[in-house]
């Protein structure tokens, strides 16, 4: 039984088999069933967090997980932006999570200035 997979729904019975497929997530390596999204692939992997706040660095996962939120966007090779729930992982994928960026229009706040000092 892996982590996060349900291996067994009391509906719809047993999953059924598949081809394992190898990819990485920030530089691990970690292997999924063939045809499963990347979202599904990490969190039954163990990982819950796809990408950081772009402004705030508050950690994002799944959360409508049907392509509504963006939440999960993740970078795959040099294109940035990819929803994970609805993009299949594929064998050799290089899938990164998204960072924090700089924000230069942003003014600083006064807690932001003290704890810089």
């Amino acid at each position: 039984m892996s982590y996060g997979r349900i291996e067994h729904h009391p509906v719809l019975g047993p999953l059924p088999p598949a081809a394992t497929v190898s990819f990485s997530f920030d530089g691990s390596h970690y292997t999924a069933r063939e045809g499963e999204s990347i979202a599904a692939a990490l969190l039954a992997s163990g990982i819950r967090t796809l990408r950081l706040h772009e402004e705030h660095g508050s950690p994002r996962g799944i959360y409508c997980n049907i392509g509504h939120c963006m939440e999960c966007r993740v970078t795959i090779g040099a294109k940035s932006g990819i929803r994970a729930c609805l993009t299949p992982v594929k064998a050799g994928m290089d899938i990164r999570s998204g960072t924090v960026l700089p924000t230069p229009f942003r003014q600083a706040t006064k807690s932001d200035r003290s704890l810089s000092l």
